[in-house]
Order: C-alpha cells, then sequence, then structure tokens
C-alpha cells in the first residue's frame, strides 16, 4: 500500500493515538503510586484529554492551531502562578495539544477518504464498468494480435489462416438511453458472456467501443464462417435484459467478417482500416475478402 494514502496515513495517526492513551494512563498511575492520592486538578486536567479530542474531530485544523496555542501560553501562565508540582502537570501541557492534533490528523484524512470514496461513484457512473477480459478500448490489444495472425499466416501460407468477424449494436443512443450508464456496463458484460460461450477456447475476444465486439478465429474455414457469426449474433439478440423502466430491451446485432488474405497483408498492419472494413461488413451484414 502506498504510505502517502489517506487510509494508511489513518492507520499511523490511530497507532499513534493508542501509544499516546498508553502513555496519558501510564502517567495516572505512576501518579497515584507516588502520592497515594488523586486531586480534583489532576481529575480535570484528565477529563480535559476526552475534550481534546472532541475538539480535534469537530473543529477545523486552523482552528485546532489556534486553540492549541491559547491553550499552551495560558498553560504556561498556570504553570508559573498557580499549579502545584506533579508529573500530570507537567506533563499534560503537551499531552493534551498532541491529542488534539492527532483527532485532528484522523479526521482530515477521514474527510478526505470520504470525499475520494464519493468522487470515484461518480466516475463509475461516468465510467461503467467491463468485463475485464474485454477492456472497453483494448484496441491496442486488438492490433497487437491482428499483426501476429498475419504474420502467422503469411509464413504458413498453405497451412493457416484465421477469420475476423465484428458484432455491433445497432441503434446504440437509443439503447444507451434506455438503460443508464450503469445497465450498459452489464449489457456489455452480458454480451461478452454471450459471445464467450459461442466461441473456442484459442479463439480471441475483443471489445471496442461504440457497442462493437470483434473476435479473430484462427484456423477457420471460410465456409463455417457465414453461419458462426449468425449464431452468434441471434444469440446476442435473444440476450433477456430490461431497460431502468424494467421493460424488456429489444436488441439488434449487425455483424461482418472478414477473411485473411495474403495479397492484402501489409494493410493488417493498420488496425484502423481492419476496423473501417469490418464496419461496412457489419452494415451489410456480409463476409469480405478485401479491406
Amino acid at each position: 500500500m502506498n504510505n502517502k494514502s489517506p487510509t494508511r496515513k489513518m492507520e499511523i495517526g490511530y497507532a499513534i493515538l493508542f501509544l499516546l492513551t498508553a502513555f496519558q494512563e501510564a502517567l495516572v498511575y505512576v501518579q497515584v503510586y507516588w502520592k497515594q492520592a488523586y486531586t480534583l486538578t489532576e481529575f480535570v486536567l484528565s477529563m480535559a484529554i476526552l475534550l481534546a479530542l472532541l475538539l480535534g474531530f469537530t473543529v477545523p485544523m486552523g482552528v485546532s492551531v489556534v486553540l492549541i496555542f491559547v491553550y499552551m501560553v495560558s498553560y504556561t501562565v498556570w504553570l508559573a502562578t498557580y499549579a502545584e508540582s506533579s508529573v500530570i502537570v507537567y506533563a499534560w501541557m503537551l499531552v493534551i495539544p498532541a491529542n488534539v492534533l492527532v483527532a485532528a490528523f484522523i479526521r482530515s484524512y477521514l474527510i478526505r477518504s470520504k470525499r475520494i470514496v464519493e468522487r470515484l461513484e461518480e466516475l463509475k457512473e461516468i465510467n461503467p464498468i467491463i468485463d475485464l477480459d474485454t477492456t472497453l478500448g483494448n484496441k491496442e490489444a486488438l492490433a497487437e494480435t491482428v499483426v501476429k495472425q498475419s504474420n502467422l499466416a503469411k509464413r504458413y501460407e498453405d497451412k493457416y489462416s484465421f477469420c475476423m468477424a465484428m458484432f455491433k449494436i445497432e441503434f446504440l443512443p437509443l439503447v444507451q438511453e434506455a438503460l443508464g450508464s450503469e445497465r450498459y456496463a452489464q449489457l456489455l458484460l452480458e454480451l461478452s458472456n454471450t459471445i464467450q460461450k459461442q466461441i473456442r477456447f484459442e479463439d480471441y475476444k475483443f471489445s471496442l467501443d461504440e457497442g462493437r465486439f470483434v473476435i479473430l478465429l484462427p484456423m477457420t474455414n471460410k465456409d463455417y464462417l457465414q453461419r458462426l457469426t449468425g449464431r452468434i449474433k441471434n444469440a446476442m439478440m435473444d440476450v433477456s435484459f430490461t431497460d431502468k423502466k424494467g421493460r424488456p430491451l429489444e436488441l439488434v446485432i449487425r455483424s461482418g467478417a472478414l477473411v485473411f488474405q495474403k495479397d492484402q497483408f501489409s494493410q493488417y498492419e493498420q488496425i484502423d482500416n481492419v476496423i473501417a472494413a469490418l464496419e461496412r461488413n457489419a452494415e451489410l451484414d456480409l463476409i469480405g475478402e478485401y479491406i
């Protein structure tokens, strides 16, 4: 854990407060042992510790510092004029301000932690949580995989090939409006899981923005590709999901596919061109061969 984190600093603050409390208790026991008495003044000073903690937890840090300064000046005057000499009387000059400072320290980081949690909740609404296996925006991972697969397909052209397919949510703005950000994130998770159930272990699955999923299928026969994309598309549209008002969501999914072509090898290094070709094919629900 980062030592600069609010949680870590609160742990340190509570540890200091615990040690300070143990020290204060020890001083009280030593005072009673030495004098066999516990005067009203010492009792009032001990109760002042609780007040110091209360002030530290309730007033701002700046006010606490001012109160400590006033206390130190007043206490010094009292020591020089009226106070009786004892362990507690002298020790409490520093112990009570220490309680105020430690309590204020803990309070400041409690407030900061609360604000961090609130901010994270706000960000969660803005940026919904997406399936870790298909992180939203993993375009770079898709580009790297396409380059690797295209190199394999070029090197072993007689033995190895691959296909790609895109599945795209149609009328996406209307879907997002009907679901809201949180339920839209849940829908993406559900669609991702649905795709995963329809493909093989050695196949690749990616999720892009704008409600698009891309799968890469090594050693998949072109003649089988049409049935596969149709099956996945139907499974996605059959997902049972409700909008934020509890009404059934009617999903429309478009699909498009590409088959690797050796004569276009250089094109596969440009992932934007590959995605654009998949997009065009998805508009017409067809399997293409050219980027």
